[in-house]
């Protein structure tokens, strides 16, 4: 009988990479995985991994087992999820993960709706990166998450995470309005203007993005390269407020989505482009019946509803 935990493991290290990786993620010693993995192998009665210089790689047959993994662990995630609908009340600690300009936009609304209706439910909230989220989830350290994924930068496919669409926004250009070569504010002048004409003004300027590793760097340095430039990158920031009061002052251009637009200060030129930022609920597949997910899902799109109302 093949024992769940170490399928665990085994899956991991397929998402991870390395037996170090995984046993910094789970907590556990490199040694404890590697045993844990070694018995797996000898429960298979065939080889698992196979060494390739310092990193270990799935033999076919591992990933032939990672699959059923998935499969095994979803179903018990559905397991866990309908016997907590069992039983009465929705209660408990609830690990919710956010990127940063979910935090003043969404989450606070969305907490106060899951007081309201299940004050027994207690909610901790973290900021991550949504880069981070998946194996934040697989390694249960969150439950549920928000995040998010730009035009150029779509989520990477994941079988072990399950979302639903929460927003589309889009993006603007923030640039100081104290220059002549500021564009209109608002929607572009034509609707067919293109990414070239609308960033090429900026194309040997200073920019300001998010920290190298994010999605939101990724966001600007692929659309300043669709647009036919390689940024000149001056700041990196991932607060949209520090964007804002950067670019506002000259220090560059920088990109920040319709929820940030709201913190701009008066002598900021948005410039609506092109491009869309999809934020989402994500949560362990099988996990969406699981009642404080489906409350947290509720309540943030109750939130996000409101907030697009009162816009």
């Amino acid at each position: 009988m093949l024992d769940v935990r170490r399928l665990h493991l085994l899956r991991e290290l397929d998402r991870r990479g390395t037996i170090a990786a995984v046993a910094e993620a789970l907590t556990f010693t490199a040694s404890a995985v590697s045993q844990q993995l070694g018995v797996l192998e000898r429960e298979a009665g065939v080889p698992l991994l196979e060494r390739s210089g310092r990193r270990v790689v799935l033999t076919p047959a591992g990933r032939t087992l990672v699959a059923h993994a998935d499969a095994v662990l979803e179903r018990l995630e559905l397991a866990v999820s309908e016997l907590a609908g069992v039983r009465e009340g929705i209660g408990g600690p609830l690990r919710i993960g956010t990127f940063p300009s979910g935090g003043p936009a969404i989450v606070p609304a969305t907490l106060a709706a899951l007081a309201q209706r299940h004050p027994a439910l207690e909610p901790m909230v973290q900021e991550i990166d949504s880069a981070r989220v998946s194996d934040c989830l697989r390694a249960g350290e969150l439950d549920v998450a928000l995040v998010h994924d730009y035009d150029f930068v779509p989520a990477s496919p994941d079988t072990t995470v399950d979302q639903v669409p929460l927003l589309e926004e889009p993006m603007y250009l923030a640039t100081a309005g104290a220059t002549d070569r500021a564009l209109p504010t608002g929607p572009a002048a034509r609707g067919d203007d293109t990414l070239a004409e609308l960033l090429g003004p900026w194309a040997t300027s200073a920019w300001i993005t998010a920290r190298e590793g994010t999605t939101g760097h990724a966001i600007a340095v692929r659309a300043c390269q669709a647009a036919g430039f390689q940024p000149r990158i001056r700041h990196q920031v991932n607060d949209f407020r520090t964007v804002l009061a950067l670019a506002a002052i000259g220090q560059g251009a920088g990109f920040v989505p319709e929820m940030a637009t709201v913190l701009a200060p008066e002598d900021v030129v948005l410039t609506r482009l092109p491009l869309f930022r999809r934020s989402k609920v994500a949560f362990r597949a099988g996990g969406g019946t699981h009642p404080a997910i489906a409350a947290f899902v509720a309540a943030a799109r109750t939130a996000v509803g409101a907030a697009s109302g009162a816009s």
